[in-house]
């Protein structure tokens, strides 16, 4: 009896490019940009993330580079990558649960609507602070915890405090440290 590989909570299939199913390499000339893209889906409602990997000839891997559905609703991301030099590259692709874009997709419906807008902004007041426990950067933490800051300060309206959370600059630094489950 065979055993079939095991499935994790963040299936990543159809990883592309693959010739025959991974078992050749495919090829592309150094500094030809490609795109790949995978299917990643998980049980429930909420968000994911994914990136892939390219590991150079010497099987160091290199900076991850973020992937992006392709198509809302159709769980098909990609991204696009580059390898520098000639050689046997190597890529792979990682999945996770984002809780951070999950609490922004219920924060965005939940606060302008009125409901339960003193919990929606504490559980992201205390998402922040875990993604910012895990930056490297003392600047980039900063900038999670002033968000987590506004979040709490009941002086100001919802509205102002929710916004104080989705700047561009709180957007930078989750797209470099996201947080990742799963």
């Amino acid at each position: 009896m065979s055993s079939a590989p095991a499935v994790g909570r963040i299936p990543v299939r159809e990883v592309r490019p693959a010739v025959e199913c991974g078992r050749r390499p495919a090829k592309a000339v150094a500094g030809e940009t490609f795109q790949v893209t995978a299917t990643v889906f998980r049980e429930g409602h909420d968000a994911v993330g994914a990136n892939v990997v390219l590991r150079d000839p010497q099987g160091r891997p290199g900076p991850w580079t973020p992937m992006r559905e392709l198509a809302p609703g159709t769980d098909r991301w990609g991204a696009w990558v580059t390898p520098t030099a000639e050689g046997r590259w190597s890529y792979h692709v990682e999945a996770w649960s984002d809780p951070v874009a999950t609490w922004r997709h219920t924060a965005c419906v939940k606060v302008p609507a009125g409901i339960d807008t003193g919990l929606v902004l504490e559980e992201g007041a205390a998402l922040y602070e875990r993604a910012a426990a895990q930056v490297p950067d003392q600047d980039a933490q900063d900038v999670l915890l002033a968000a987590a800051e506004t979040l709490r300060d009941d002086t100001l309206p919802v509205a102002t405090r929710l916004a104080g959370a989705l700047t561009p600059e709180v957007d930078g630094v989750l797209a470099r440290y996201p947080l990742r489950e799963l």
